[in-house]
């Protein structure tokens, strides 16, 4: 890509987090996750939104809603779609509709 990809979900899920402590956990995590997923899909394209280059893979085409059920409470997430190309989030199980058991760092 020519140029980086803007990343703005940090910044406004450090904001909720600021102002709304362990309330604010499920928007700020909503958000980050459209985020990277969004970012996901354009390493998939290898090209940015609106971006033309020769690397191109298929096209965005949307968003999807989905309701994943998580500790934090119910996550609505927006899906990002393409045509031309198979791309499913690797955070996401397709499916699913609640958290997946992770691994987790402490025992």
């Amino acid at each position: 890509m020519t140029h980086p990809l803007q990343f703005t979900g940090s910044r406004e899920a450090i904001q909720l987090l600021a102002e709304h402590g362990f309330d604010g956990l499920a928007a700020a995590l909503e958000l980050l996750l459209n985020e990277v997923m969004k970012l996901e899909r354009c390493e998939v394209l290898q090209a940015a939104p609106y971006e033309r280059t020769e690397q191109r893979k298929g096209h965005a085409n949307g968003f999807k809603g989905k309701t994943v059920h998580s500790r934090v409470g119910d996550l609505h997430l927006s899906v990002p779609q393409t045509r031309d190309v198979d791309f499913y989030p690797q955070a996401l199980q397709r499916g699913v509709r609640s958290e997946r058991p992770g691994k987790r760092g402490h025992h």
